[in-house]
């Protein structure tokens, strides 16, 4: 039996329930089943040594807005795996593991979390003193869009939106842990979801069949029940049985759960096949009329091939139809054409002839079929215009960049370098151009991104109008040769900020990168080009700490797997390069002014 992985959630709605789990997870108060002489190990938040409920108030506290009385306040997550995993030797042996197997497993878990919670989690505890290793995961279910905590946005909803959601964090997590051979237990089910304190039941019960059925703890003359208990509390034969019988009946439970799932999940399919019909038979009312039926119901009798009357001769060849008749002589086709043609009349008049003989069903999918013509003419005869940069005005150039240079710290040189390769320019509204070009061998201009310079407090941003966000990017290249494979990329959210990051590992390193190295502007994963990029050994995420830019980075890492998190201390690059050019312009000052009085 391949191992399986294990996730469970649990809701924390009291500060209460928070210190709760705290006490049992801190082992600050007793734990039957925990072994004493074996330490557990802080993932996440090790820096932090208050209590959990202080550290959830202090996060939840950041929030716009209270919350509401019955509102979740941490989600409590479990992660593990079988026992097939850690001991794949014999599973039976509670207690005992894979010292090299499970650091790979608590390493694969912990940078999931940190990838998919970031900052929302803010502690991970791995507990090792158990019969099977497992991990408590705390996280503050944060929503950024309504300022508020929300465990149904992150986990929950309804309309089955909250199994949905769990079903695919049982995906993701499967999926982080199948390079370790742990797979993801039967998909698909509507079977109740297992709670973490389920566990915790299964793992501390049976403890007094142990003693009943092992003789060699059985009381002895004259014992106390105090000190009987204590003595099989403290006995290691003890220890392991009811570590067994925890785990027999945690396994137990899951095979039942399995079986339950599949008988689930064979309903689901008759649910899915019902759907299917349902799909099918609603498309098959979204398609055109045929034309022999609709010729039928025009009056028009089939004779030799044609379909004939009212001084028509009408060949019908599937969706269309041509007209051979002497005053005729011309064709189309769709259902709503062939009525048009035949009674003299317009597009309403059509669909209304239709319904009245077809159906609500017959019309619309008629419509439907001449709206999909018409479109796919337009499609293939009008002329798509063609997009055009923004007119470039060189007496505003000094201007803008005066701000790039004295504004946004970038070293005037390279401005230069951009400017006199196409990639920056200025318009008549002063605003500075970068220019977005698509990845091909010879790149074309495909749209521009504005930035206002115009005024102390230009907050001004946006895309020339036509720009094709998708296949365009601000870029340019670094190091290495012209011809040389691109072996590294850098990404960036604007342009400005792209500029910045090269401009300070030019400073910091004094000289452009040995490798050939792509800086791109990027403010979205969707628009990422990822088959262009993929082949790229080295990336780096450079967005910057926001919660958005978190966010990005997380989902661009799912994209390029092999990409890895650049971090700014500062709120963005360009802020980083400026406090940068500060320093190093004070230190030259201070310098200055050493010399001078080293000449006095």
């Amino acid at each position: 039996m391949s191992p399986l992985t294990i996730l469970r959630i649990e809701k924390l709605k009291t500060f209460g329930n928070v210190a709760g789990s705290d006490d049992h997870v801190t082992r600050n108060r007793e734990t039957p089943n925990a072994d004493p002489t074996r330490e557990n190990v802080r993932l996440i938040g090790g820096e932090d040594d208050r209590a959990l409920e202080e550290i959830v108030k202090e996060k939840i506290s950041t929030l716009l807005h209270r919350p509401r009385h019955d509102a979740v306040l941490c989600t409590e997550m479990f992660l593990s795996a079988s026992p097939e995993y850690f001991r794949p030797g014999d599973p039976s042996l509670s207690g005992q593991w894979s010292d090299s197997l499970m650091q790979e497993w608590a390493i694969a878990s912990r940078d999931w979390i940190d990838q998919n919670y970031g900052s929302k989690c803010v502690r991970a505890e791995l507990h090792l003193d158990e019969s099977t290793p497992h991990i408590h995961v705390y996280i503050v279910p944060l929503n950024d869009k309504t300022g508020r905590v929300s465990h149904d946005a992150m986990f929950g909803g309804r309309g089955g939106q909250g199994r949905i959601k769990l079903s695919k964090l049982q995906d993701s997590y499967a999926a982080a842990l199948a390079p370790l051979g742990i797979e993801r237990g039967v998909k698909g089910s509507k079977a109740t979801h297992t709670k973490v304190k389920e566990y915790y039941q299964a793992v501390n019960s049976e403890p007094l069949t142990a003693v009943i059925t092992n003789n060699q703890l059985a009381p002895t003359p004259f014992e106390s029940a105090r000190n009987y208990v204590a003595r099989i509390q403290s006995d290691d034969q003890f220890q392991a049985i009811n570590h067994q019988l925890a785990d027999r009946s945690f396994m137990a439970e899951r095979l039942f759960r399995a079986e339950q799932r599949a008988r689930d999940s064979e309903k689901e399919r008759q649910q899915l096949e019902k759907r299917v019909q349902l799909l099918e038979s609603q498309t098959q009312q979204m398609r055109d009329l045929p034309l022999e039926e609709v010729a039928w119901e025009l009056g028009l009798h089939h004779e030799e091939g044609k379909w004939k009357g009212h001084g028509h001769i009408i060949n019908i060849d599937g969706p269309k139809f041509y007209d051979f008749a002497p005053e005729q002589q011309k064709g189309s086709g769709g259902a709503i054409d062939l009525v048009m043609h035949v009674n003299q009349c317009n597009l309403r008049q059509a669909v209304v002839w239709l319904h009245k003989r077809f159906g609500e069903a017959g019309a619309i999918g008629a419509a439907i079929a001449f709206a999909k013509t018409v479109a796919a003419e337009i499609i293939q005869l009008e002329p798509c215009d063609k997009f055009r940069l923004p007119v470039e005005d060189k007496t505003k150039w000094s201007s803008v960049c005066n701000y790039l240079t004295q504004k946004r710290g970038i070293p005037e040189n390279f401005v230069e370098v951009l400017h006199n390769r196409g990639l920056v320019y200025a318009d008549d509204q002063q605003n500075a151009v970068f220019v977005m070009r698509n990845l091909l061998e010879e790149p074309q201009a495909i749209g521009a991104f504005l930035r206002g310079t115009r005024g102390e407090n230009n907050t001004f941003k946006g895309y020339e109008k036509g720009t094709k966000r998708r296949e365009g990017w601000f870029y340019f290249h670094l190091g290495g040769q012209p011809t040389d494979p691109v072996e590294r990329l850098v990404l960036c959210k604007s342009p400005i900020d792209t500029v910045s990051f090269a401009m300070l590992e030019y400073q910091v390193k004094g000289d452009v990168p040995l490798k050939r190295t792509l800086f791109l502007a990027i403010d979205r994963p969707n628009t990422l080009p990822v088959e262009q990029l993929q082949h790229i050994p080295n990336v780096q995420v450079a967005f910057d700490s926001s919660e958005l830019g978190n966010a990005n980075a997380r989902a661009i890492k799912q994209l390029l797997p092999q990409a890895k998190r650049n971090k700014c201390f500062a709120r963005d690059w360009n802020q980083e390069l400026v406090n940068l050019s500060q320093k190093l312009q004070q230190h030259n000052s201070q310098q200055r002014h050493q010399n001078q009085e080293m000449e006095l």
